[in-house]
């Protein structure tokens, strides 16, 4: 059962000092000391906070040309800070007034919080973070919502037509126990998807692995290889329709399109995927009103990151998904 959202009131050490306007940002250097609150972060993601607004590619120009250091010291984007250490920070050019576009706050619903973790459902369409033509996702309306929060960090990625659980990290050591536990591969998350085809299978392993590739016109891609990186999901036949199929896909590693391209490469595309899937399913169920994927972060059981008590975190199938498995006709 879905754990109910509870606010508590916390206290956090003073965060870093926020970003000057940019007018005054580019008079000088700045030489900041780390706190408790960003051992261990990286240089690039404790900058891009630190700087908030200057584009990426002008950070790490700033840090491979020297201009960025560590206690006097060269460094590069991915090196670990520490509490104590200094960080030379150059003057950086931010937009003008102008050119920011304000990000609007929102709140979505939420499936779980206390002082250190943020879970909620995220909507499909909406993205989990700015960036590649999205001015702002998930994250940076959070943190618009919630100025008071000294801290609000994605613990993992969902792409942007996937909806439900999303866990955000309201301390570091929070964010930093998750990316532990997601790397041993501790906890298990559900996905539930309606693919083509007839599946069978009880329970099926598919262990393809996949790498990463772009099309000539830019676009990412993912991709069985045998050289790729090992990927594993554990696929259940949870209901059989006409011509489709509702599976539950437990993830057992976290490769980008992951879910996806391991349906898809077994003959069982997920519906209305616009990247792997066929375009003859989605103007078939478009016609019924479904016009998203079908792909949902349905269940995550895991330790609390904190406290390692059990979390049991369930966000329902979406209206709009329980609506077309209505109109579908089963297989007796």
């Amino acid at each position: 059962m879905p754990l109910l959202a509870m606010r508590k009131e916390f206290s956090v050490s003073a965060p870093i000092s926020a970003p000057k306007p940019a007018a005054s940002l580019g008079l000088a250097v700045r030489m900041v000391e780390v706190t408790d609150e960003h051992d261990g972060q990286r240089l690039d993601n404790f900058l891009m906070r630190l700087c908030k607004g200057v584009p990426k590619s002008h950070i790490y120009k700033a840090v491979r040309a020297g201009e960025v250091r560590i206690n006097k010291g060269r460094v590069a984007p991915d090196t670990r800070i520490n509490t104590g250490d200094v960080v030379r920070v150059p003057p950086m050019r931010l937009p003008t007034p102008e050119q920011k576009r304000a990000v609007p706050g929102l709140e979505f619903p939420i499936v779980f919080e206390d002082e250190g973790l943020l879970v909620i459902d995220k909507p499909a369409g909406t993205a989990v973070h700015g960036g590649s033509g999205v001015s702002f996702g998930v994250i940076e309306a959070l943190r618009a919502a919630r100025p008071e929060a000294r801290f609000l960090e994605l613990a993992h990625r969902l792409d942007r037509d996937t909806s439900g659980l999303l866990l955000i990290a309201k301390k570091r050591n929070v964010l930093l126990a998750l990316h532990e536990m997601f790397r041993l591969g501790g906890g298990s998350k559900h996905y539930l998807a309606l693919v083509e085809g007839d599946w069978v299978n009880a329970r099926q392993h598919i262990r393809l692995p996949l790498a990463k590739w772009t099309t000539q016109t830019g676009e990412r891609r993912v991709k069985v290889q045998t050289e790729g990186q090992v990927a594993h999901t554990i696929v259940s036949g949870l209901k059989r329709f006409k011509g489709f199929s509702l599976v539950d896909a437990e993830l057992r590693t976290g490769r980008t399109h992951q879910i996806r391209v391991h349906l898809a490469s077994s003959g069982y595309p997920i519906v209305g995927d616009d990247k792997y899937g066929r375009d003859e399913s989605q103007a078939q169920l478009s016609q019924l009103g479904f016009t998203r994927m079908f792909l949902h972060a349905h269940r995550f059981n895991m330790p609390h990151p904190l406290t390692q008590e059990p979390l049991q975190l369930v966000a329902p199938l979406p209206a709009v998904c329980e609506k077309l498995l209505q109109q579908l006709q089963p297989l007796q």
